[in-house]
């Protein structure tokens, strides 16, 4: 009876994104359409970034923060539109591990945009309303402080979340109604208990 049960109980080890799978006659259109926009996103941002180390007039903190938020749509976009485009060209499929990292990346730069925005939004309030001390409490250091704290941050907080998701067991249908890897399309398929991995994420959230 048990062996009965493994064999009716097949773990899965691949996804199927199933994105527009719905609009068929509009694949070509939606493909041209969202490589248009990765590459006019790829370029502002990576423009963005030249300037910003290339000129030295814009080498201040409100611009150095911009310049690590480009980079983060920079990844941001990487992350998601290759393998978007590469389902709307028929290749739908990704591996768990693929579906994990994918997960990982775009949660990690999620964080990080978060608290990026909030140090953006202090440096501005520090210039505005402190302006004479503006030039010590904001110097290249603590700059590059809070920059690369909102990065760590980023990758540290998913780390957990991850952890428990690579625990989860799929074993039933394997189709993700989305065009990428979110978590609650990823839990709504796992065949074992995900409500420890729920409460981490309103945890973070909260």
């Amino acid at each position: 009876m048990a062996n009965t049960e493994m064999r009716n109980q097949t773990v899965i080890t691949e996804f199927i994104l199933l994105g527009f799978g719905n609009l068929p006659i509009l694949r070509i259109p939606l493909f041209l359409l969202f490589l248009l926009i990765y590459i006019v996103t790829m370029a502002g941002n990576v423009l963005i970034i030249v300037l910003v180390v290339g000129d030295h007039h814009l080498h201040t903190p409100m611009y150095f923060f911009l310049g690590n938020l480009s980079c983060l749509e920079t990844c941001y976009s990487s992350t998601i539109l290759p393998k978007m485009l590469s389902g709307l060209l028929n290749n739908k499929t990704i591996s768990f591990l693929g579906c994990s990292l994918q997960f990982y990346i775009f949660g990690c730069l999620a964080c990080t945009e978060c608290v990026l925005l909030s140090v953006m939004s202090y440096d501005r309030y520090l210039a505005i309303c402190n302006p004479l001390h503006y030039a010590t409490a904001m110097n290249s250091r603590i700059c590059a402080k809070l920059a690369s704290g909102s990065w760590t941050t980023g990758l540290l907080v998913l780390t957990m979340t991850v952890s428990l998701i690579s625990t989860l067991t799929f074993c039933g249908p394997n189709k993700i109604d989305h065009f990428f890897c979110d978590l609650t399309p990823l839990l709504q398929l796992s065949c074992t208990d995900t409500h420890l991995v729920r409460l981490v994420i309103f945890a973070i959230t909260s």
